[in-house]
């Protein structure tokens, strides 16, 4: 047998390998790449005297609208984090590929104040074939504007100290809070996207997702999807629903006919129960957030400087904005998708439980505990 015919047959022997153990391992991970395979048997010298001889590559495949499952919605995953969360990180990405996104690929966009650092990405990239954006935010959209009175939102800070709120001193929080009501959807990174599905460090994802919630937003027009509701804490926001009230005086073009005010109010808006939806889950519509309804809620707010003069929360801030300005059939409990964020958890009940093969106890369920609303929201279809 001659050198070249000899080198030939290594040659297609190795790509042969390779291939079947991509396709063995396809579930697993990546497989290492054919350099990397023929400098474990090797033959990095073969491969090298014949480096003329090319083979397609399915990484650089370009990204396709398709899946097995049919096609994508125009969505992504929102993940805010730092470098020091980079355990809670994996754990989150890697239990929403294994859960869902395995199938589907749908890509993930990382932001941060501070640039993710190499490490960091290298550690993440790994966890997923689909596309994996990390960017930095824009600096007059995370930190405390120069207009808000610092005397004022210290002396705020410190009646919440004093109260024993959680997060009461902490400006990064605020900061946090106002990010994500008023700016991650203009993110460069998200401007694309129309939905997205919001992950954050840490938590849990119990059950398999046999169906695309994206799509199913899409194909039944809603805006907001959640899995927990809860009552939040009065002393962190005094003021808003006044300031909510004075808005809605001054806007009322923006109310939905068939809004969900029964969710927020007891008494038809005059007071705010506290109700709202659990915002670290949550696949909404950007669009919405990006219309004139919220975008004019959102700078009225704004410019009442409560986010940092008390400690306004994107939790109450969407729900009362999806429960006002979309009709109460546009927002929708995902109550076969189970969720955990310490120190409460939806685990889904019945048939849901077994088709998702879900892996929290049942009776471990928050949705009916004296501090949560789904009762309320459950009401409106009633």
């Amino acid at each position: 047998m001659s050198a070249r015919r000899y080198l030939l047959l290594v040659l297609v022997a190795v790509i042969s390998l390779h291939y079947t153990l991509s396709v063995f391992f396809y579930d697993y991970g990546r497989v290492s790449s054919l350099s990397n395979l023929a400098q474990r048997l090797g033959l990095e010298q073969t491969i090298a005297n014949l480096s003329q001889v090319t083979t397609a590559n399915p990484s650089h495949t370009p990204y396709s609208n398709l899946t097995e499952f049919g096609a994508r919605a125009n969505a992504t995953f929102v993940f805010l984090c730092r470098n020091n969360d980079l355990g809670g990180v994996v754990s989150s990405i890697r239990q929403m590929e294994d859960r869902f996104n395995r199938h589907y690929k749908y890509p993930w966009v990382l932001l941060n104040e501070e640039p993710f650092t190499d490490d960091f990405k290298q550690r993440v990239s790994v966890l997923t074939d689909a596309p994996i954006s990390f960017g930095q935010i824009p600096r007059e959209h995370w930190y405390q504007p120069d207009w808000v009175d610092e005397d004022k939102a210290r002396n705020g800070r410190l009646k919440m100290m004093a109260q024993g709120i959680i997060y009461a001193g902490s400006v990064p929080y605020r900061n946090m809070c106002r990010f994500n009501s008023g700016f991650f959807f203009q993110h460069e990174l998200l401007r694309p996207y129309r939905y997205y599905w919001r992950v954050e460090p840490d938590v849990k994802f119990f059950c398999d997702v046999h169906y695309d919630p994206f799509k199913f937003m899409e194909q039944n027009n809603k805006v907001y999807g959640f899995t927990i509701t809860l009552v939040e804490w009065e002393a962190t926001i005094p003021t808003l629903w006044a300031t909510v009230k004075e808005f809605l005086n001054e806007n009322p073009q923006f109310v939905s006919p068939h809004n969900s005010m029964d969710f927020l109010s007891d008494n038809g808006g005059d007071t705010y129960n506290l109700c709202h939806y659990w915002s670290n889950f949550e696949i909404a519509d950007m669009d919405f957030w990006r219309g004139e309804a919220y975008q004019k809620f959102f700078a009225f707010l704004e410019s009442k400087g409560g986010f940092y003069y008390e400690r306004w929360g994107d939790a109450p801030v969407h729900s009362i904005a999806a429960s006002l300005f979309a009709r109460r059939d546009q927002v929708h409990f995902f109550r076969d998708i189970g969720y955990r964020h310490d120190p409460f958890q939806h685990c889904p009940q019945g048939d849901d439980w077994f088709r998702g093969r879900c892996a929290c106890d049942s009776r471990d369920n928050f949705d009916y505990a004296p501090n949560s609303c789904i009762r309320r929201h459950e009401a409106l279809y009633v």
